[in-house]
């Protein structure tokens, strides 16, 4: 019985030449690589072999690694927010979302796209942000982003409030110059400073302007709602040259037409795709920090990242999750699909 036992473990852990989720090993104990076509890549484990509450709670139930090498993509933490202008707890959000994402498989029949069997992927754990200074936070996220893509990694990060992204743009940049940007949410995170203070969760794409780390005429916003202090909160993003797409203009749509659009705009360039959950409706992500009503639904969500498929994305990231407001974990559990997805349309997964 104990052997039957254990050779099931051994399937579920090790299918498709993978590795024991807590190791990050091959089968012959050394990092696999992703060089050779035939090399061993990590597969989360099959809950037809392994029962989903059993093993480490990482991204997919893949192996935790603790260096980028050998990695095409790879899942990436950063629990911070200090950031946040009203609702905490956001840096509770990777953990949730690791636990959520214990419910995804392998492939996605609705795109075609096999993402095991043409990425090595993993998760690289979190980042270790000092939740004391915002500014050394952001340091720290940027050095470690460094690193990752210096690599060749593809990071697909799990926040976080949105000030977040504005360090990972510092590393983007460093590595691709300024890059294109796909930003979902509800709110444009253009506002100069509040409380006297440049960095914070409404300021990350101001700081990236100022700083060049931007190709502003392929900047997109697409969600955007809610009241506002002005008649015309949107002046400074589109004169930026950034295109905003409000959410009352994608009420009722299918957003193919929108993202047929995008892609024409983005070209071959380098993409960066950034997604504030609170982009979605609250009636669907209510665990978020600046809820606003109408927003979009997730089947709008899921056009969004599928029509980036085949365009030259060099990360992502899904921010502002707070699990505490939403303790049923729904919010947690779209933010671990919508992860999934982008993992899905990144450059070089096949798709059939």
């Amino acid at each position: 019985m104990l052997r039957r036992v254990a050779a099931r473990c051994a399937r579920a852990l090790g299918a498709g030449g993978g590795a024991h989720p807590a190791s990050g090993l091959s089968p012959r104990g050394r990092s696999a690589s992703s060089g050779s076509p035939d090399a061993p890549r990590n597969q989360p484990p099959s809950s037809e072999f392994l029962a989903r509450p059993v093993g480490v709670c990482s991204m997919m139930r893949l192996p935790v690694r603790a260096s980028p090498e050998g990695l095409d993509a790879a899942f990436v933490g950063v629990p911070l927010d200090i950031g946040t202008s009203n609702r905490p707890g956001a840096r509770f959000g990777p953990r949730r979302i690791r636990e959520e994402s214990v419910l995804l498989r392998t492939a996605n029949p609705s795109t075609g796209a096999l993402p095991f069997q043409s990425l090595m992927v993993a998760d690289l754990g979190d980042v270790n942000v000092n939740l004391y200074n915002l500014q050394d936070s952001c340091r720290l996220i940027r050095e470690a982003y460094e690193k990752i893509v210096a690599t060749g990694c593809i990071p697909l990060t799990l926040g976080g409030d949105h000030t977040i992204t504005y360090p990972i743009l510092q590393a983007m940049a460093k590595k691709h110059g300024p890059v294109g940007l796909l930003h979902v949410d509800a709110h444009t995170d253009t506002a100069d400073k509040a409380l006297g203070e440049k960095v914070y969760h409404g300021t990350p794409f101001r700081r990236c302007v100022d700083e060049g780390l931007l190709d502003c005429e392929r900047v997109v916003q697409v969600g955007i709602r809610g009241s506002a202090t002005t008649l015309d909160p949107y002046r400074y993003s589109r004169s930026q040259g950034f295109r905003v797409v409000l959410a009352e203009d994608c009420w009722m749509k299918s957003l193919v037409p929108l993202m047929a659009d995008v892609r024409r705009q983005m070209g071959g360039k380098p993409l960066y795709i950034s997604f504030d959950i609170d982009g979605l409706d609250p009636a669907y992500a209510p665990g978020t920090g600046t809820p606003e009503i109408a927003g979009l639904t997730p089947s709008q969500g899921l056009e969004i990242i599928r029509g980036c498929q085949g365009l030259n994305v060099v990360g992502c990231d899904l921010v502002e999750v707070s699990p505490p407001y939403d303790p049923f974990g729904n919010t947690a559990l779209l933010a671990a699909n919508l992860l999934f997805e982008m993992l899905c349309a990144l450059p070089k997964v096949t798709v059939v």
